[in-house]
């Protein structure tokens, strides 16, 4: 019997997936602009179990980013974690001043019929959430989020339920406005990114009015992927490896923002912990079984922005940051 070369044979499903992946990209572009750089961080954060903040102005198209992501991907056949729960592939929550904890993770009531405790549950329990405009939300409600994101489980009432497989959070932030409360430090920590989509060059934006004023993306969209191969390629992750010496550039980088004159408040361990899955998850995206140096280099500045407090007189954090990253030297 020929025997199989393992190295080959995981470059190969490294391949597989890349292909795959390349799929459920296009099929998202069908209906939302965006560049392919800023998708395969998305994606890949998804692969890793991180969520996502898209810090951005009104009408750029979020929403509908997070709806095709959503869309493209099948969970239909995905069991849910507690048998009493009927889990949603999406929902959306739209933030507001006024809403409470129970609001987002549900609330226990009596059933007047059989005097029995039932969960109403809330938006939290979906493969996919969106969480519109978070910075509406008072500082108590935003804490609701805290054990959803860190443990992928909610407590209501002294019972504690699970929550799906894959499970991940979409949230928009506006970047200025009314009535905004800021996020705290550890509620941002729990973000595996943050980044911006920007506003489309003028062809994308010819073409945006052009096809949403028609609706025609949207009549040929349908899933191009099953939910259990996302959960196949969260299980590949882990064996994407990471060369110790980047291990060491990791963690320079992120002792760097602690002693940096610049910056009042540096990343956590947290931070490198993400960091480390990320660059795995986004070799994977690109069909890599391995991290290459300008992989961490890259995602440095989008992963470590909202984790730092820069001074008020240090000008943009991420200028800070792409100055640090540049400065330190991968051992070779």
């Amino acid at each position: 019997m020929k025997q199989i070369n393992s190295e080959n044979l995981q470059e190969k499903t490294a391949e597989e997936t890349k292909s795959r992946i390349n799929m459920l990209i296009d099929n998202i572009r069908k209906v939302i602009h965006i560049e392919t750089l800023k998708l395969e961080y998305i994606i890949a954060s998804k692969i890793a179990g991180g969520h996502v903040i898209l810090a951005d102005t009104h009408g750029v198209g979020k929403t509908s980013l997070a709806r095709a992501l959503a869309g493209s991907i099948d969970n239909s056949k995905l069991k849910s974690p507690n048998m009493e729960i009927e889990i949603e592939p999406f929902s959306r929550i739209q933030c507001t001043v006024d809403l409470l904890p129970q609001d987002i993770i549900g609330f226990t009531r009596i059933d007047g019929k059989d005097s029995k405790f039932i969960f109403n549950k809330g938006p939290i329990f979906a493969n996919f959430v969106l969480c519109d405009e978070i910075n509406l939300l008072t500082p108590k409600t935003q804490g609701s989020f805290f054990q959803a994101m860190e443990e992928q489980k909610v407590s209501v009432e002294g019972k504690t339920y699970s929550l799906p497989s894959p499970f991940f959070i979409i949230a928009t932030m506006n970047l200025e406005g009314a009535h905004l409360f800021p996020l705290p430090a550890p509620q941002l920590d729990r973000f595996m990114i943050q980044i911006s989509m920007g506003i489309p060059c003028f062809e994308d934006e010819r073409t945006i009015v052009e096809q949403h004023s028609r609706n025609d993306g949207w009549k040929s969209f349908d899933t191009v992927l099953k939910g259990e191969e996302l959960i196949l390629w969260q299980d590949m992750v882990d064996k994407v490896t990471i060369h110790p010496e980047l291990v060491e550039y990791i963690v320079k980088a992120i002792r760097a923002t602690r002693e940096n004159p610049y910056i009042l408040q540096g990343a956590s361990p947290r931070a490198g912990v993400k960091l480390s899955r990320l660059a795995r998850s986004l070799a994977l995206v690109r069909g890599l079984n391995y991290v290459t140096p300008d992989i961490i280099k890259e995602l440095y500045v989008p992963t470590m922005s909202h984790r730092i407090i820069a001074k008020e007189s240090a000008g943009v954090p991420e200028n800070i940051l792409a100055d640090i990253i540049s400065s330190i030297v991968v051992a070779r």
